[in-house]
């Protein structure tokens, strides 16, 4: 015989009122979260760097690095002394001078001539999770390491790429400090006007916002009342300028083909897709490009049948390299669908990442790590060999005619 429960049944209905005693209880929790993590205020540090670390970025030993540093008449940042001399601590701002300075790495025209050849490398996915945003403040912190001045545009309403760089988008910005003025004027407003430096010397950033969404009202409002209104390249126009201050102009796009993301891909010289290597994800790679070849016949009939990518890189990232994982059999899907497009870099699943995000940062925010510098090592490297690539490539056209 079954016995009736007499446990009270739950009410499950969910009124608008509900939804906003929600809404504050989550808004009063995630502000007490962001307390602890980016406690005093939303701000971060950049890491340091030891002398050891410093020479080798620069492909000299620590003897010439201490030469170098203290002969007379030099110019180059002596960082701060530890201990009997012949140790030194350097900040990012000096590291960057020594690679500037010092490494075998060539110069840009930005520091050669004072004006730079930008290029706009997009990073766009459908799939959450494939940490795209991650990504790409990696790839700009890779490329400031090596001596290379970066500007970050969010064009996520998430602003998730806004907060790893130590902005916190709710309380300290608005949609004025978005390129969103710009899509509205893009006559009477410069992208230029909304640039922001912040805490990582070399990285500058027009920060995202919640309002931002309201782009994605605006633009197809625009197409249905502007004859020959081009929604695709509001921002291919605005980047132009800034292009001559930057050495890369790099573009954290929303997990979906949004008239935002559309802008970043048409507005992009490359184009880098992290990808998880799991089955969902490959399939919802492959929707997107499905979904953008639906947009192409819209840019040739209004002029656009030329454009062209550098290149197109999709990076097996968060890899998973334990015998019970399907990233062998993801890979050979990729490599079967991309070809030369795939990477032939990876960035493996770790420990790092997963504590980094927590503390809204990144691998290379982390000047040592309690898990050891072999861990450390074992996912920044290939990041550093990914973003040498990207450098390498670019640095091999500049003062060449294409």
């Amino acid at each position: 015989m079954l016995v009736k429960s007499e446990f009270p049944e739950l009410n499950r209905t969910v009124t608008l009122d509900g939804v906003e005693e929600l809404s504050k209880k989550l808004d009063q929790l995630t502000r007490d979260l962001r307390k602890d993590i980016l406690t005093p205020n939303p701000r971060k540090h950049a890491p340091t760097f030891t002398s050891t670390q410093v020479a080798e970025m620069c492909g000299i030993d620590r003897a010439r690095l201490h030469y170098l540093a203290t002969r007379e008449g030099s110019t180059l940042p002596q960082g701060e002394v530890q201990g009997n001399g012949r140790i030194r601590n350097f900040s990012l701002a000096e590291t960057r001078a020594w690679v500037q300075q010092v490494s075998p790495i060539k110069r840009s025209p930005l520091l050669e001539k004072g004006e730079a050849a930008g290029r706009i490398v997009v990073t766009s996915n459908f799939k959450g999770g494939s940490c795209k945003t991650t990504t790409t403040m990696c790839i700009a912190q890779g490329l400031s390491l090596r001596g290379r001045k970066v500007l970050l545009v969010d064009l996520d309403p998430q602003a998730s790429l806004t907060e790893l760089c130590g902005l916190y988008a709710e309380k300290m910005l608005g949609e004025d400090d978005t390129v969103l003025p710009f899509i509205y004027q893009p006559n009477d407003v410069e992208l230029g006007d909304v640039v922001q430096p912040t805490y990582w010397d070399g990285i500058d950033v027009i920060p995202a916002h919640p309002t931002l969404f309201a782009a994605e009202f605006w633009i197809p409002s625009q197409v249905k009342t502007v004859k020959g209104y081009k929604f695709w390249s509001i921002l291919r126009d605005g980047l132009a300028p800034l292009r001559r201050k930057y050495d890369y102009i790099i573009l954290d796009t929303a997990p979906s083909l949004s008239y935002l993301t559309i802008n970043g891909l048409m507005a992009a010289d490359g184009m880098v897709m992290p990808l998880v290597p799991e089955s969902l994800d490959f399939i919802s790679s492959v929707s997107f490009w499905s979904l953008f070849n639906d947009m192409t016949p819209a840019f040739r009939e209004g002029g656009d049948s030329e454009k062209k990518f550098d290149f197109v890189s999709i990076l097996l990232s968060r890899v998973d390299n334990s015998s019970t994982s399907s990233a062998p059999i993801v890979r050979s899907w990729v490599q079967a669908a991309y070809g030369h497009w795939m990477s032939q870099t990876e960035v493996p699943a770790s420990s790092v990442m997963s504590t980094g995000a927590v503390g809204l940062s990144t691998v290379f925010d982390v000047s040592k790590w309690e898990g050891g510098n072999k861990t450390l090592a074992r996912i920044r490297e290939p990041l550093e060999e990914y973003c040498r690539w990207m450098d390498d490539f670019y640095a091999n056209k500049w003062g060449t005619t294409e």
